[in-house]
C-alpha cells in the first residue's frame, strides 16, 4: 500500500509511477484504490496498461467482500498495489477499523509511506516515528520522501530518520522536477480529457523510476504474508434473455466502478457505450445507464448536442428505463445554472439544479428504502456515497423518492433517488459489492419497462 500521514502528499502520483515502471518491466500489476474514488482509478487503470483498478473499502463493501475482491482480482497478477486516500489513519471509526492502516492490517500488506518533506529537515523524523508508534504504525516498512529541495535536504533527511526511526528509505522525489498532475474540484482531472496522458504517464514513470529504488520495493511487496482466502470466482451469467442498455461513456461521463458493469453483466446486460457529446441520437436499446461525471463542465457541449437532450427526453416519455447517478441525474434536469451561465438539459425530469462553490454532498451515505421500488425495499439500509457541488433547486409534480438519507445530503438532505415515470435518478453512487440486489434490481427493472422500439 502506498500511503502518506495526510491527503495531497504525493500518494497518486508515486503510485502511477510505480504501477508504470513496474508494467514496463513486463511485469502485470493489479491496481487497488482504497476508498470510493473514480479518478485516481482511471490514472492507474492507464498506468497497468489498461487492466482495471479496482476500489476496496471496509465501510461500503465490508471486510470478507474486501478481503475477497483483493485475492480474486489479483489472482493471476504478479504485483498488487493499493493506493490509499486521505491520511494513514484517517477515516471514520475512532478504532482506525476503516482507514488505511487498517486496510493493510486487514490484507496483511505492507506500507510504503511518502512524505512531503517541504519545511521540514530533523523534525522529519519525530513525524515517522510517531507514525510508526501509533496502533497500526508497524505496518510502515518503507519511507519515500517527497517535495525534496536539494541534495542538501536531502542528507538532512536521512540522516534524521536513519538516526531516530528503524524503517528503511527507498527514495527521494525532487521539488524542482515539474511533475504536475492538475487538480480540480473533484479530484484529479479525469483521464478521457488528458490527450497527452501517455505522454503524462511516461513522464511520471520515468521520474518515479529514477528517483526510487524499485527493486527494493519490489522485494517489500514479496515480503507481504500469504492472505488465507480462497478466490471467490467469478459470477456466471444467468440464463435469461439479454437486455441491451446503453450507457454514457465519454469525457463528461466517465464514472462507472467496473465491478459495477461486471455485475449487471453477469445478470444478462449488454453494456453499449454512447458519447452524450458527440452522438446524436441513442442507440437502439431497451434501457438507459448514465453514470456520474462532470457535465458542468461540458455545459456548452452538452445543452449544444439539442438532439441527444431531445431524444432522451422523447425516450423517457415514451417510457424508456433510466438509471442515473449524480452527473447523470444533472444531464435529464430542465436546467443547470452556474455562476452567471444557464444551459438547458434534456428536462427528461422535473428538476432544475444551480452548482455551488463548495461540496453540497460529501462523503459517505447511509440510505433507507421508501418502499416505492422492490429495490432496496421498505426500511432496508444501503450503504454508498456522494460527492456533488450541485444542489436541486426545484422539484415538480409527479415526483416520488426511493430513499429516505439517514445520513448525507442527496437531493434535499432528507431524500433521494428520484422516481419519474421509468427514471431511477440518484446523487448516491452504489458499489455493487455493498449491496448484491442492486445488479439484480436494475437488470430486472431494466427487462421490465423496456419499450418495444427505440427509434
Amino acid at each position: 500500500m502506498v500511503a502518506a500521514p495526510r491527503k495531497s502528499s504525493g500518494k497518486t502520483m508515486l503510485s502511477i509511477g510505480l504501477v508504470a515502471g513496474l508494467a514496463a518491466r513486463g511485469v502485470v500489476v493489479q491496481p487497488f484504490k482504497k476508498g470510493p474514488d473514480f479518478i485516481d482509478p482511471r490514472w492507474l487503470t492507464f498506468a497497468a496498461n489498461g487492466r482495471d483498478c479496482r476500489n476496496l473499502d471496509v465501510f461500503l463493501m465490508g471486510q470478507q467482500a474486501v478481503r475477497d475482491r483483493f485475492v480474486q482480482s489479483g489472482a493471476d497478477a504478479g504485483f498488487s498495489l493499493i493506493e490509499g486516500n486521505h491520511g494513514l489513519f484517517d477515516g471514520q471509526d475512532i478504532e482506525g477499523t476503516d482507514c488505511g492502516a487498517g486496510l493493510a492490517e486487514l490484507l496483511e500488506a505492507p506500507v510504503l509511506l511518502v512524505v512531503d518533506c517541504s519545511g521540514f529537515a530533523r523534525g522529519v523524523a519525530p513525524l515517522v516515528q510517531g507514525l510508526l508508534d501509533f496502533p497500526g504504525g508497524s505496518r510502515i516498512k518503507g519511507v519515500v520522501l517527497n517535495n525534496v529541495a536539494t541534495k542538501r535536504h536531502e542528507t538532512r533527511l536521512r540522516a534524521a530518520l536513519d538516526r531516530y526511526c528503524a524503517v528503511p528509505i527507498f527514495g527521494a522525489l525532487p521539488r524542482d522536477a515539474n511533475i504536475v498532475i492538475d487538480e480540480r474540484h473533484l479530484g484529479l482531472t479525469p483521464v478521457g480529457e488528458r490527450e497527452e496522458l501517455g505522454d503524462s504517464i511516461a513522464v511520471i514513470r520515468d521520474f518515479v523510476v529514477q528517483h526510487v529504488d524499485m527493486d527494493g520495493i519490489i522485494a517489500l511487496a514479496n515480503s507481504a504474508s500469504p492472505l488465507n482466502v480462497v478466490p471467490q470466482p467469478k459470477p456466471v451469467p444467468i440464463d435469461a434473455p439479454t437486455i441491451k442498455v446503453a450507457y454514457a461513456a465519454d469525457r463528461a461521463f466517465s464514472f462507472y466502478y467496473p465491478d459495477n458493469l461486471e455485475a449487471l453483466e453477469a445478470e444478462g446486460v449488454e453494456l453499449i457505450p454512447f458519447s452524450m457529446l458527440q452522438d446524436k441520437k441513442l442507440p437502439k436499446v431497451d434501457g438507459l445507464f448514465i453514470g456520474g461525471g462532470f457535465p458542468e463542465m461540458f455545459m456548452e457541449e452538452l445543452a449544444a448536442n439539442h438532439s441527444m437532450m431531445a431524444d432522451i427526453r422523447q425516450q423517457v416519455d415514451l417510457g424508456l428505463p433510466v438509471y442515473a447517478e449524480c452527473g447523470g441525474l444533472m444531464v435529464l434536469a430542465g436546467q443547470i445554472q452556474w455562476h452567471d451561465r444557464v444551459s438547458n438539459f434534456a428536462g427528461a425530469i422535473p428538476i432544475d439544479i444551480v452548482m455551488h462553490r463548495r461540496p453540497q454532498g460529501y462523503g459517505f451515505m447511509e440510505l433507507t428504502g421508501t418502499g416505492e421500488l422492490s429495490w432496496p425495499g421498505k426500511g432496508r439500509k444501503i450503504r454508498c456515497h456522494e460527492f456533488h457541488y450541485s444542489k436541486v433547486v426545484r422539484v415538480g409534480d409527479g415526483v416520488k423518492f426511493a430513499y429516505n438519507v439517514t445520513r448525507g445530503f442527496g437531493v434535499d438532505g432528507s431524500s433521494d433517488g428520484i422516481i419519474y415515470k421509468n427514471v431511477f435518478a440518484s446523487y448516491a453512487h452504489i458499489h455493487a459489492a455493498s449491496d448484491k440486489g442492486w445488479a439484480k434490481f436494475l437488470a430486472g427493472f431494466w427487462r421490465q419497462n423496456r419499450i418495444k422500439s427505440v427509434e
